[in-house]
């Protein structure tokens, strides 16, 4: 199974895999950021799932509600938060070790138990190293400087350890596993790079290292070869594979809303790519997308609300980045993008998301087209310029004026409710399984 996410704007896309049967699902989010309370995380993380992470970094950030604790994850699957569930880091992932097991860390103050006894971590992986993201800070600092404005990326070091990837200089898990002398050495020679591109960049080269050397022992019985482990784990017994992207599909950087993206596939071609397996094995893939739009940072926000609505949005809907700490723009829901991200992830299945926080509204807004200089557009635009110019056209639906937070069938929720969520669907083509009311594993509503 794959679930993906919408957003840059948020959507997320998990896929669905099996074995051997396994047939892999997929969560993707679906628009322009990572949905950051998915319950259905929860619903779908049963005993004898696998829970593989496959593109991304510590950029995104997901939080997840478990007994009314709320553990945040950014690197860790958050499906590890199942003891019956053993997680896996893919190839495609980048990770900035200090932040894996910080991260761990704090999860583990809050109740995550035996997370490093069921975590496999790929030996394809590129390692995030502190001065990449000493580099994403200067590169943010120039562009301001030379252009008046920046990307907005969180300055993970996300951008040039990709990069570095792309140019073939970077280093794996398997590099800092194997030789510790010719890692050093194709570590330090990284660094010089950066330094003679960069002149005032200060890197403590040896004690970077000694903090790498330290995490060899913690790291031996975590990583596996990935390509084999996720053949085994394909063709053993009979199980379930949830795949968790890790940002939304207009993050992509390929389909996104370029460049205001991150450095990795998103949508749901990344789960081949990012874990090393065929595309057979893909099964069903889940498109998570919030009963609004929002967004992080900057770029082309074509539904965003500039007023009380919007301001309503980020209130009631606690929209902060869970990685950033900056508050998010809000908009109405954006049928244009998340039909966009569906022709790009062919989603099975939605997951509604934050429904409640509709509750209050005498009336919605659902955005169901763009026009330019008063001619509609068929399609999403590739161009900043052109998308940042779009005219949305609104349908308006009736609000339901009532608490639905304490509602757990769709035969409960208020009529009109009902009928916002049937327009989706109408609109789409695609169902929608489930509707978040909450944040708690116990506020997701099952359609089918």
């Amino acid at each position: 199974m794959f679930r993906a996410c919408i957003g840059p704007l948020s959507i997320f896309w998990p896929v669905l895999l099996s074995s051997m049967g396994a047939r892999l699902s997929v969560s993707e989010w679906a628009l322009l950021i990572s949905e950051s309370e998915f319950q259905g995380r929860r619903l779908e993380a049963k005993p004898h799932y696998l829970y593989y992470y496959q593109m991304g970094g510590n950029n995104a950030g997901h939080t997840v509600v478990v007994d009314s604790v709320e553990y945040d994850f950014h690197l860790l699957p958050s499906g590890i938060i199942n003891p019956k569930v053993t997680a896996f880091i893919g190839n495609g992932v980048v990770i900035h070790l200090p932040g894996l097991f910080e991260e761990a860390e704090k999860n583990m103050r809050k109740g995550l138990v035996g997370w490093d006894k069921r975590l496999i971590i790929s030996d394809r992986a590129h390692i995030v190293f502190d001065f990449h993201q000493a580099v994403d800070g200067v590169q943010e600092q120039q562009r301001q400087e030379q252009a008046g404005k920046n990307l907005g990326t969180t300055k993970k070091g996300i951008g040039p350890v990709y990069s570095a990837k792309a140019a073939r200089s970077g280093l794996r898990i398997c590099d800092l596993m194997s030789d510790f002398t010719q890692f050093s050495e194709r570590f330090k020679v990284l660094a010089s790079q950066y330094q003679s591109m960069y002149p005032t960049l200060e890197i403590d080269i040896d004690g970077e290292l000694c903090k790498l050397k330290d995490y060899v022992e913690k790291l031996k019985h975590m990583v596996k070869d990935g390509v084999f482990y996720m053949y085994e784990a394909l063709h053993g017994p009979p199980k379930k594979i949830l795949v968790e992207g890790a940002n939304a599909a207009l993050l992509d950087i390929d389909f996104g809303t370029y460049p205001f993206v991150t450095s990795s596939n998103c949508t749901v071609g990344g789960v081949c790519t990012g874990l090393g397996m065929p595309p057979q094995n893909v099964g069903e893939v889940y498109g998570v997308v919030k009963a609004y739009t929002t967004r992080v940072g900057i770029g082309a926000f074509p539904s965003e609300q500039f007023n009380d609505v919007g301001e309503l949005l980020q209130t009631r809907g606690k929209e902060v980045g869970v990685t950033t700490g900056r508050k998010r723009r809000c908009g109405w829901l954006d049928l244009v993008l998340i039909k966009y991200a569906h022709m790009i992830n062919g989603f099975t299945a939605l997951a509604l998301t934050k429904l409640d926080i509709l509750d209050v509204l005498p009336e919605i807004k659902v955005g169901v087209s763009y026009s330019v200089d008063g001619e509609n557009i068929p399609n999403f635009p590739a161009n900043q310029e052109v998308l940042q110019s779009v005219e949305v056209q609104y349908a308006t639906l009736p609000g339901w004026n009532s608490d639905t937070s304490a509602i757990r069938t769709f035969d409960e929720l208020p009529e009109n409710a009902q009928k916002y969520v049937r327009y989706i669907e109408e609109h789409l083509g695609v169902p929608v399984k489930w509707i978040g009311v909450g944040k708690s594993r116990e506020s997701m509503i099952q359609i089918f």
